[in-house]
């Protein structure tokens, strides 16, 4: 199973692979050298909108950060026991993710099951390069995407260019699920 605490060892490895200096990275990426510092070892993960501006600055994909396995293969049959979570509820903002295709090398796409805590009242805002493809398999969230606002049902899908401010909130006492896919060119 994925150690959370893993992904900032992983984040250091390649950032000292890539030549950068905390410093250097995180004036590049928009953060402090303490938070950067404090990223690369914190047992916890940062949010995914995160990991991606780091990924991107290091010429990395968000699965080499992740750590996941990078054999060659061409296809990927992740069960549904053998799932992944890439955050755990606590930490950050509470969302959870499960990564759906860890074990596919170089991917193109990220997929992943994602969880909205109805606890939850208030989202942190992401945004990132890229696409972004969400599809409700249960509860109901409000879904933000720049001034726009929508009411994502169970069944619906919603598809977006992530550079624009983006956050979901769980409508009900039902915690929200999403097949999510975020493609960073």
């Amino acid at each position: 199973m994925l150690e959370e605490k893993e992904i900032g060892k992983n984040i250091r490895r390649l950032r000292k692979a890539a030549g950068y200096s905390l410093e250097v990275l995180a004036k590049e990426i928009g953060m402090s050298k303490g938070y950067l510092s404090k990223l690369e070892n914190s047992p916890k993960s940062p949010p995914l909108s995160t990991l991606i501006v780091i990924a991107e600055a290091l010429g990395a994909t968000l699965s080499e950060i992740l750590g996941e396995n990078q054999e060659q293969r061409s296809a990927s049959l992740v069960k549904v026991g053998d799932r992944k979570p890439m955050a755990r509820n606590g930490t950050f903002f509470g969302y959870s993710y499960e990564t759906l295709a860890h074990n596919y090398p170089h991917k193109r796409m990220e997929p992943y099951l994602l969880t909205i805590p109805s606890s939850n009242t208030k989202s942190a805002v992401f945004k990132h390069r890229g696409e972004e493809m969400m599809m409700v398999l249960q509860g109901t969230m409000h879904f933000t995407h720049g001034t726009d606002e929508y009411l994502v049902e169970e069944g619906d899908c919603i598809y977006f260019d992530s550079g624009v401010e983006h956050f979901g909130v769980a409508v009900s006492e039902q915690d929200v699920k999403c097949l999510m896919v975020i493609f960073v060119p």
